[in-house]
């Protein structure tokens, strides 16, 4: 059987509420032997390191403030999140900007943003990058970060082979690749034709965007050898 990781599962998320344990069980099953647990914000946090701390050696625990929840309370929620840093992770992320649903806060969203890539370097910890249309507001973030020696992924990565060139002009950046890549039409099917396969990694980001045949349902790291079969 193949060996596969999640680079990206929210397996905590309360989509499965009284299942964590069994969908990790369904994964390793399934051949994916390790799971990456970004972090969101701490509505959240002790459900992931609880679930880490049940499944030590196939899950891995992050640490980091999603760009949706940068709000008028940011602060707060740096400070909570600061607190945890010393507790063993493995990245920093799911960190980034998100202007899709609002950007009403995206100055702070940067703010933190450069915040967190510098926790990054002071940790030498890899980073998750969250990037929804808002590619010109993160290269700026990134051309004012690019001494810090940047490495990680943009997970759910979606831009054309041009972004994914510019990138590498501020860091070593994997790309991570889902569902998406099975839906029809999907131009990072076309993309990733283009992309170093040592640059590629996969993740579900469940519980969210199950891959065709399973779309429409609840996404979970189970799922991988689906994207993998894709991307193959």
């Amino acid at each position: 059987m193949n060996r596969y990781i999640d680079t990206h599962t929210h397996l905590y998320d309360e989509a499965f509420a009284g299942e964590e344990d069994a969908a990790v069980e369904r994964a390793v099953k399934a051949g994916v032997v390790k799971l990456i647990l970004p972090d969101i914000d701490s509505a959240t946090r002790e459900e992931m390191f609880s679930l880490a701390d049940r499944h030590e050696g196939t899950a891995f625990p992050c640490l980091g403030l999603h760009p949706t929840s940068v709000n008028a309370g940011w602060k707060d929620e740096y400070e909570k999140m600061l607190g945890l840093t010393g507790r063993k992770i493995w990245a920093i992320g799911e960190i980034g900007l998100d202007c899709h649903w609002s950007k009403d806060f995206l100055e702070a969203q940067k703010t933190v943003l450069k915040m967190q890539l510098g926790l990054a370097h002071e940790m030498n910890l890899p980073v998750i990058i969250h990037s929804r249309e808002a590619v010109e507001p993160m290269f700026e973030v990134l051309e004012q970060c690019r001494h810090l020696d940047l490495r990680g992924v943009f997970h759910a990565f979606s831009g054309s082979i041009e972004t994914y060139l510019r990138l590498q002009k501020y860091g070593s950046w994997h790309i991570g690749i889902g569902g998406v890549v099975t839906y029809r039409n999907a131009s990072i099917a076309e993309t990733i034709k283009k992309v170093p396969l040592d640059r590629i990694v996969l993740e579900t980001d469940s519980p969210y965007l199950a891959p065709v045949p399973k779309r429409g349902t609840r996404n979970e790291s189970g799922f991988i050898p689906i994207i993998a079969e894709k991307v193959a």
